[in-house]
């Protein structure tokens, strides 16, 4: 009987250290993270955010969620569905000011931008291009009809005060198509939007001697006004082969969002977190993927959406906002 008795109470004790622990882990904050879909960036760097945020902030966990990306994470994160969401930085923008595709407004706010993409104009030292006032009378591809790409091209061509119509031939090719097309001279000049070093770029670099052309900044000045979404990106000289020169460009931003009833103290160490995991450290984010180099505290504050006070915090700690 007695020994019936201890064991019970062991069974018991063990069982309360289990829920005692059980209510330790719980009291953590639990954030989820919505990432994209398998295939693209958003998917590994927002997986290797959340093991940042979950292996280096004790009072935080964090999971990753696969999801369709920025149209759907907009609705998440502002439906306060998700904590978290990788965005493109216009669609984001968009959700704020409830344009379309979005029914309504969204309270979403920045935590910072993850990385640029700017719009690559690119020739050959061949064409003679090197302002975009050079293009007139050219035969210039700008991607697939109703891509993010097409759509900025028109608009900087026509905020350079060209008629699509009249003053340049259009050709809607896609990236692989462009790059065969420009080392072939069927098109003079094409437009790519990506992140950089782009590996269309590299390839024509590879073969030709390539020209980007860079934008005067009344224009990109003028383009922002107009399109308040867009982010002034400057590609850094050395980034591709020969292109000894700053490149100033319009572009989207990648940025990563929040409710803005996030609590700051939250936000600040999600950002610190991430910040501190880019380059160094078990978890650095450069091992995941090397867009992850693009983590810098620079381009992080280069957002059309608001920074969250939290991220705000942070940035000011470490001098990069004023």
């Amino acid at each position: 009987m007695k020994r019936t008795t201890l064991m019970w109470t062991a069974i018991m004790v063990t069982m309360a250290l289990g829920l005692a622990l059980q209510a330790g882990a719980d009291s953590r904050t639990f954030l989820t993270l919505a990432s994209g879909s398998p295939g693209g960036v958003y998917y590994p760097l927002g997986g290797g955010m959340a093991v940042v945020i979950e292996k280096t902030v004790p009072e935080l966990r964090c999971a990753a969620e696969s999801t369709g990306a920025s149209v759907e994470n907009s609705r998440l994160v502002g439906g306060g569905n998700s904590d978290m969401g990788m965005v493109m930085g216009s669609v984001g923008f968009k959700a704020r000011d409830g344009q379309q595709p979005f029914e309504k407004k969204y309270d979403v706010v920045a935590l910072f931008q993850m990385y640029p993409a700017p719009e690559h104009i690119v020739t050959t030292t061949k064409s003679g291009i090197k302002t975009i006032a050079d293009l007139k009378g050219k035969k210039v591809s700008i991607d697939v009809p109703g891509s993010g790409c097409a759509i900025m091209a028109a608009a900087i061509l026509e905020g350079a005060g060209f008629d699509l119509k009249k003053d340049l031939t259009i050709a809607n090719l896609s990236q692989s198509e462009s790059v065969q097309a420009l080392k072939d001279g069927v098109v003079d000049a094409v437009f790519f939007n990506f992140a950089y070093p782009g590996s269309a770029v590299m390839d024509l670099a590879a073969t030709r001697d390539i020209v980007l052309v860079s934008l005067d900044k009344a224009l990109v000045d003028k383009l922002l006004q107009k399109y308040p979404y867009y982010v002034p990106i400057t590609i850094p000289r050395g980034t591709y082969s020969k292109v000894d020169y700053d490149v100033l460009c319009l572009g989207d931003s990648n940025v990563l969002i929040a409710n803005k009833d996030m609590k700051e103290e939250v936000a600040y160490k999600i950002v610190k977190a991430i910040f501190s995991n880019v380059k160094e450290g078990q978890f650095a984010l450069v091992n995941i993927h090397p867009i992850a180099a693009q983590l810098t505290p620079g381009n992080a504050v280069v957002s059309p959406l608001p920074l969250h006070p939290g991220a705000q915090k942070y940035f000011k700690e470490i001098g990069a906002l004023k």
